[in-house]
């Protein structure tokens, strides 16, 4: 139980779909979302396939607790292998989708192939079908939901864009609106597919192998989370929360990573949008933090506009990172990316690297006039030209790195990207947690994978040190591995036993918080062992020049640099820790222990 024993696979070329069972060992040894997709990733794919071949398999993956009462259980995964980076790829989505698809009967789908026209799928537990999207194709995400839930009444929807459908390599899914299977392209993946959305409803039960157990442990378990402070705090603020606390320590991404410290903060800080323009809470299924914010802006240029968030990571990005201090900007180019289909972040990231560029006069202006730092016109035009790849966005339309091959001259010192992925809202100098957690991550530079700001504000790591970084980043990338994979929202506040004895009660399995984490560091190996097939060694484990040759200009990490010998300790130590060889590599021994 917990899972609904059934999966589908979809193939495009013949546009034939299989119903199969699920084998419940592969549940035990990789739980499901991120673990078993990558599973399912690795044994799929042949090496060095071209993400946009019909070859690449496009995963929507729930886990055992997905659709359940545990606390922001509406959460679901997408894996396939990125357009954007070349390597493996996870990103996990909130809204109400994944419940959706668990409640059509299903507990993953698999799609490979690339139909001959616009489609898309309909999966309920009464029937699954592809349907003709021609009159689909071309509209944004936010007109695609709607049609489609007026033609499936109590279907849910998760549709690319225009930036999906122009194969723009950081093109996203997006879901009941504002939720995004975000980073690394998968919507530009099913763009290459023909399929512009997939529509879910059904009303299959889902259940849990000891109910009463169940039941007690999550009614216990959502008293905990209504009660914790810092969920509290979430609610009240939401993810923005963080722009003042990351703007006081240095942290907040400035002009493209030159800076951590943003002088206009307090114009796009959380408080200010929590005191003058939010007028509601949005949550996902089964979420009491309600960490959305939907905002309303009554006067100036964006009178009028009515939004859900932005976010940190969107308003650091989009914001902080392009020197716009008007939270009404920030908030328009976050609805243009999500109508459009864009990952706010690397379009955040990317449209900084070409200001810096054209600050640098690497760049002429083309379309756009005065790209420049603060230029709120021109983060909005530049977003739309990157969705339909016209002019100057075709330029950009595979990100920062791809621009700075293109451009020379050094440019890829400020291409602030690791692996490919444009790095998220904590600047480094700032984070020394952070230079290694993205150094190390599975899928570029991400910070979902371990977050050391909280551990380095509150004393449990010590600032500008590599000191105890090592242990902690593994920690926490075996943890959260487990995690994504059951999966449920990383916002929670828990402990691993109590999720643990969730776990159990809802599949009859017979974990030990041991265990647990042990599938964590099995996952954690397995997209480490994808990467290397794809040729990823210690060498790309490294960050940007820029944080290893300039200093800190401003704030706590004043002078503050990444020295290059401290880094490769720590990143030494941690290859230890792993198992890995000194390139990076898990060794046989390691592979041999987890079972991989």
């Amino acid at each position: 139980m917990g899972y609904m024993g059934k999966y589908l696979e979809v193939n495009l070329n013949t546009e034939k779909i299989a119903e199969k069972t699920i084998d419940k060992s592969y549940g035990k040894t990789w739980i499901g979302g991120k673990g078993l997709g990558a599973k399912i990733l690795y044994d799929t794919l042949s090496p060095k396939v071209d993400p946009f071949s019909p070859e690449n398999v496009l995963l929507l993956m729930t886990g055992p607790l997905t659709g359940t009462s545990v606390q922001t259980s509406g959460r679901w995964t997408v894996v396939t292998k990125s357009p954007h980076t070349g390597i493996f790829l996870d990103s996990h989505v909130g809204g109400k989708f994944g419940h959706r698809l668990k409640r059509a009967g299903f507990d993953y789908i698999t799609i490979e192939g690339q139909a001959a026209e616009p489609k898309y799928l309909e999966v309920t537990s009464d029937g699954i079908d592809l349907h003709t999207a021609t009159d689909y194709w071309g509209k944004g995400t936010y007109e695609t939901e709607s049609l489609l839930k007026k033609q499936h009444p109590g279907g849910e929807v998760c549709a690319i864009g225009p930036a999906g459908e122009n194969l723009v390599t950081f093109a996203n899914i997006v879901t009941d609106r504002t939720h995004t299977a975000g980073r690394g392209g998968a919507g530009a993946v099913m763009g290459s597919k023909n399929l512009k959305a997939i529509v879910t409803h059904g009303t299959e039960k889902i259940e849990a192998n000891d109910p009463e157990q169940f039941k007690k442990l999550t009614r216990t378990f959502t008293k905990k989370v209504r009660n914790n402070p810092g969920v509290k705090r979430r609610h009240e603020i939401g993810t923005v929360m963080w722009v003042k606390m990351a703007n006081e320590a240095g942290f907040l991404p400035t002009h493209n990573f030159q800076a951590g410290v943003f002088e206009d903060a307090d114009k796009v800080s959380g408080e200010r949008m929590r005191d003058e323009f939010v007028v509601g809470h949005t949550a996902c299924y089964r979420c009491s933090i309600a960490c959305g914010k939907t905002t309303r802006f009554d006067q100036g240029k964006y009178a009028g506009l009515e939004v859900d968030g932005p976010e940190y990571e969107t308003t650091a990005l989009l914001g902080a990172s392009c020197g716009l201090n008007d939270l009404g900007a920030i908030a328009k180019a976050n609805e243009i990316c999500d109508d459009l289909g864009i990952d706010t972040i690397t379009a955040g990231g990317t449209i900084a690297f070409a200001m810096e560029a054209t600050e640098k006069g690497l760049l002429r202006q083309n379309e756009i006039d005065t790209l420049e730092f603060g230029n709120d016109d021109a983060v909005h035009a530049m977003l739309r030209l990157l969705a339909f790849r016209k002019g100057i966005g075709d330029f950009f339309a595979q990100g920062s790195l791809s621009a700075a091959k293109k451009l020379g001259h050094d440019s890829s010192s400020y291409a602030i990207q690791v692996k490919g992925l444009e790095l998220a809202g904590v600047e480094p100098r700032g984070s020394f947690g952070m230079a290694l957690a993205y150094a190390t991550s599975d899928r570029g530079g991400c910070h979902q994978r371990c977050w050391t700001p909280g551990a380095e504000l509150d004393g449990r790591l010590t600032r500008f040190s590599f000191e105890g970084v090592p242990q902690f980043v593994k920690a926490s990338q075996d943890e959260r591995a487990a995690c994504y994979s059951l999966v449920v929202c990383d916002f929670l506040p828990f402990d691993v036993p109590e999720m643990v004895e969730m776990l159990n009660a809802a599949t009859g399995f017979d974990y030990s918080e041991e265990s647990y984490l042990l599938t964590g560091e099995r996952i954690w190996n397995l997209t480490r062992t994808f990467n290397v097939r794809e040729g990823i060694s210690a060498k790309n484990d490294v960050l940007p020049n820029r944080f290893s040759q300039e200093a800190a200009p401003k704030g706590d990490p004043k002078g503050q640099l990444i020295k290059q010998s401290d880094f490769e300790s720590a990143k030494g130590e941690y290859y230890s820790l792993r198992g890995w060889n000194t390139n990076g590599v898990p060794t046989p021994e390691k592979i041999d222990k987890l079972g991989i």
